[in-house]
């Protein structure tokens, strides 16, 4: 076992990227020091002395004297107080008098340690507790010493300390339930899930039963390692062994399965919580809530917080904040507000964020008035606007064509305090370029630089996106050279902005090296439909219609799917550039038959409902195919939702 846990060790000395135990001693050094310079400080000015009336008639009775109780009231108080100087003099002036040191002395002072943030400290009395004052060391203090490593979050530094003491040679301390749990919590935040797992298993060999919070920290490890499956089965292996679960022990399994979008299992943990007679508390709902929101099942989400009003358990302004964030991510604003009335109606008031989603939606909604009178009610209420409600209405002024206004709403919202962010200055820059005045738009990129806002992906975008678009080729390649070079990646908008620009100046060619570079990028950066089709339309447009389609195969190839626009330059082009022309109906055919081939059956759908618009008949076989993929079992009610959304929707 013994040598389990120094390979255990020697492992995780090679696999954390911690700093050196040199550099921690260090760094503990440098705060133990700063404790000192400031006892030393301390010591300069003139204290009253402890005074030996309390501690005159010291008759012995036993191991104790009379006056014991007095100095451990003494450490109580200093310990509280986190007046480490006077806990070293009590300390000191024990040992001159030979008291005996009770290890629950020791444990007030690690605790104060961790309160004070300085675990290092901690450790150091830890070790000086046998030789020093002849105190017997325990598991308790050996476990006090630990969760206050653990609790400053120097998760491999509580591995270590843990292995240097529970394995030292006199094994005078055996750790017990809370270390081990300890130990596998510590691990779990490393992501050392594997290593936690064989810690958990060995518990029983240390005569160590695991306890419900074992469970339910390696639960929430292997949860946040994706690991649902195995988390799931130790809820079994639990109650096997005679470990009942906790309400929290079922809150990491459904938060678990909630992110993973499995709301049926998690639904049906629910339903077992209530069989284990554990009944569902305020996590449990807002868990699921989130779950269901994320999910886009915003229904679910309503009717579980009335149901949760029902059973007594009070919603808290999280609650409805996911609710309503959640409802107007869907457009579904007017629910949203009506959620917000209750929330207020419970005594509830909507935080910042809370109303910078409905200010949002409601501007997204084309309901500019309600959001201006949101704004004033939440004005009225005393909820001072903060960075996010000022940028949402900052955003929804210029999504309604008023960016003068918006940038009358940024000044004020300099003047009562607030720092415009990122996404305030990108929104309004965007509202500038929207309406045609570039130079306002560079300006309020120049305010932003003044005001040492650093500009973010989406900042640099959006001015290469207005530039490319006011066909300031020369502005867009300075920026674009400056985005390299601060080590900003460019997204799909940048790279497709700059393809634009080159596009509209007749540089085809390098609009084309900038697409091939485009392809060996991150995910988010690989070209979408849009880059394509300016691509398309710029090729077609010199006649360079060979090139143009071999293109489209390699947009195929890709796994991008053509859309109207892509169809309409081609159409186009097989009408115009071709000799003698075509109206297309094969060209378009083929490609739905390709698309078919390659499962891509939406894809295919939307090119034969392109056809239909423009009176193409598509070949009976390409019918009979498109038709073939969409009745496919799991398929079939989902192109009747669709049909029924288009028809009634």
């Amino acid at each position: 076992m013994q040598r389990h846990f120094l390979h255990l060790t020697a492992t995780l000395r090679k696999r954390l990227p911690s700093v050196p135990s040199l550099q921690l001693h260090s760094h503990f050094s440098n705060l133990s020091s700063k404790t000192i310079d400031a006892d030393a400080e301390d010591s300069e000015e003139p204290e009253p002395p402890i005074s030996d009336q309390i501690f005159r008639s010291p008759s012995k009775s036993g191991s104790y004297k009379l006056g014991d109780s007095t100095f451990y009231s003494l450490l109580d108080n200093y310990a509280s107080k986190g007046d480490f100087a006077s806990l070293e003099k009590v300390l000191h002036r024990m040992r001159q008098e030979d008291r005996v040191f009770a290890e629950k002395s020791f444990i007030l002072i690690f605790k104060a340690y961790g309160k004070a943030r300085l675990p290092e400290k901690a450790v150091e009395l830890f070790d000086r507790m046998v030789h020093e004052f002849q105190c017997k060391r325990t598991v308790k203090s050996f476990n006090s010493v630990l969760n206050v490593i653990i609790q400053e979050g120097f998760y491999h530094r509580a591995l270590e300390f843990y292995d240097r003491v529970a394995n030292s040679q006199s094994k005078s301390i055996q750790p017990n339930v809370l270390s081990f749990n300890l130990v596998i919590k510590a691990m779990c935040k490393l992501g050392l899930v594997e290593d936690a797992v064989e810690v958990f298993r060995e518990m029983p060999l240390r005569k160590c039963v695991p306890d419900v919070y074992t469970y339910s920290t390696l639960m929430d490890g292997l949860c946040k390692e994706g690991r649902i499956d195995e988390a799931v089965s130790l809820l079994d292996e639990m109650q096997l062994e005679g470990c009942f679960p906790t309400a929290v022990t079922f809150n990491v399994l459904i938060n678990g399965l909630c992110k993973t979008g499995d709301m049926g299992r998690a639904a049906k943990l629910v339903d077992n919580m209530f069989l284990k007679g554990c009944v569902p508390n305020e996590a449990t709902y807002n868990t699921l809530i989130h779950g269901l929101c994320l999910n886009g099942k915003l229904d679910k989400a309503v009717s579980l917080l009335e149901r949760m009003v029902s059973v007594k358990c009070i919603p808290n302004d999280v609650t409805f904040g996911t609710i309503i964030n959640g409802l107007v991510k869907q457009d579904r604003v007017e629910d949203a507000a009506c959620v917000l009335v209750s929330m207020e109606e419970q005594g509830y008031h909507a935080n910042e964020y809370v109303y910078s989603a409905l200010v949002s939606g409601l501007f997204k909604e084309g309901k500019s008035m309600d959001a201006m009178k949101l704004w004033k009610e939440m004005m009225e209420k005393g909820c001072k606007p903060n960075t996010v409600v000022y940028s949402a209405l900052i955003d929804g002024l210029c999504q309604e064509g008023k960016p003068t206004e918006a940038r009358e709403v940024l000044s004020e919202m300099i003047d009562n305090g607030c720092v415009p962010n990122a996404y305030s200055y990108s929104s309004l820059m965007k509202g500038f370029f929207k309406t045609g005045d570039s130079h306002t738009a560079i300006q309020v990129w120049k305010d932003m630089a003044e005001n040492h806002c650093f500009p973010s992906k989406v900042s640099y975008s959006i001015l290469l996106h207005g530039l490319c678009e006011a066909r300031n080729l020369k502005e867009a390649r300075v920026v674009w050279t400056q985005m390299l070079g601060r080590g900003i990646k460019p997204d799909v908008v940048a790279y497709s902005s700059m393809i634009q620009g080159l596009c509209s100046t007749g540089l085809v060619g390098e609009a084309l090296k900038v697409f091939n570079e485009m392809l060996c990028q991150e995910p988010e950066s690989q070209p979408d439909v849009v880059t394509y089709n300016i691509l398309f339309h710029a090729l077609c447009n010199q006649s360079s219609v060979s090139q143009a389609i071999d293109l489209l195969n390699r947009m195929l190839d890709h796994g991008c799917d053509p859309d109207l626009v892509t169809c309409n330059i081609f159409l186009r082009t097989l009408s115009e550039k071709i000799d003698p022309p075509q109206d297309g109906t094969d060209f378009l055919d083929e490609m739905v038959i390709r698309l078919v081939k390659r499962q891509r059956v939406s894809g295919a759908s939307k090119i034969v409902e392109v056809m239909l618009q423009k009176f193409l008949h598509p070949k009976a076989s390409t019918w009979a195919r498109v038709i073939q993929e969409l009745c496919k079992p799991k398929k079939v009610q989902a192109a009747i939702d669709k049909c029924r959304a288009k028809l009634y929707g």
